[in-house]
């Protein structure tokens, strides 16, 4: 069983290339169970585990099975350590055989940013030229090379509700040759954007609807629990929504979870979600002027994928 580690899937993958891979998958027949959540019982500290399984059905070949195992510590924070760490165990689908332990987060962060790509190559405009980036966590270098593999990003704003943060990420990506600065004015930012990329764990909505122009792309990666959320309710009723997966984006983050449980929108308001965009189901944008909203909680469907395609081109 080999070992990949971080420096591994950075060295192996590519955005576009995963991009495609996550294509293949929401065309495909891969099977996802019901994710395992379990609270670990310990002294003076909360611990969750987290199993997420996914297998390819009989449409892929050859077959795989793949798991990722997370832990939540929340008290590492104390010990100087990650609260969330996670590793990806992926198998011979035909005989079982363990065939990789992968960096699980690293994987996350690569195939999180791989769908918003995904998604935004049928809802943001073609000619969309100007990002801003909200937050400047673990997901903001990512979800920026994404975006910029698929759209001719001239300029990349970046806000951090802590500026200095916004400030050395912009100066690293700026290094490596991405028309990133870091700003101050969130609105003004997002008046000029024509993707607005969320990655925050912000509980209070951060991007207006009246901030909006015609024809932008929101992008909500953040705010995973259904008591987060990035956008507000006029981002809500001036979007066409999409998401990667009903059954997760409806439920689980806030953006829209919030929406229908207060009655602003219903379930039938989601327009259409990667499976329905990879399979040519749903055209995505129709016109120009059109706001599109994207709402990512995240799927082992993509987990697997990724893991596929590290896992093909470590040769």
């Amino acid at each position: 069983m080999k070992v990949v580690t971080a420096a591994d899937v950075d060295r192996l993958l590519d955005p576009s290339g995963l991009a495609d891979a996550l294509a293949e998958a929401f065309r495909s027949d891969i099977v996802v169970p019901m994710r395992h959540h379990h609270e670990v019982e310990r002294i003076g500290d909360e611990a969750t585990l987290l199993l997420m399984p996914a297998w390819t059905g009989k449409s892929v070949s050859p077959a795989y099975v793949g798991t990722k195992i997370v832990s939540i510590y929340r008290g590492n924070a104390a010990r100087g350590l990650p609260s969330v760490m996670g590793s990806y165990l992926l198998n011979d689908g035909a005989t079982g055989a363990p065939l990789a332990v992968m960096d699980g987060s690293r994987l996350t962060v690569w195939r999180t940013a791989a769908a918003s790509a995904l998604a935004a190559r049928a809802l943001a405009r073609p000619d969309a030229s100007r990002m801003v980036m909200v937050g400047a966590g673990a997901l903001a270098p990512f979800l920026i090379r994404a975006h910029a593999a698929e759209r001719p990003l001239a300029d990349i704003a970046l806000w951090n509700h802590r500026p200095e943060r916004a400030r050395d990420v912009a100066r690293e990506l700026a290094a490596q040759g991405l028309p990133v600065r870091a700003v101050d004015s969130l609105e003004g930012s997002v008046r000029d954007a024509d993707i607005v990329s969320c990655a925050t764990l912000s509980v209070e909505p951060l991007v207006r609807g009246d901030w909006l122009k015609p024809g932008a792309h929101v992008d909500c990666v953040g705010a995973f629990k259904p008591g987060m959320r990035e956008t507000d309710d006029a981002c809500i009723r001036r979007a066409s929504l999409f998401c990667d997966t009903r059954a997760g984006a409806l439920k689980e983050g806030g953006d829209l979870a919030i929406p229908v449980a207060s009655g602003l929108i219903t379930a039938a308001d989601v327009r259409a979600d990667l499976f329905d965009i990879a399979r040519g189901l749903h055209p995505g944008r129709t016109s120009a002027d059109e706001i599109t909203l994207f709402k990512s909680v995240g799927t082992a469907i993509e987990d697997l994928a990724a893991a596929m395609l590290v896992w093909n081109r470590l040769g």
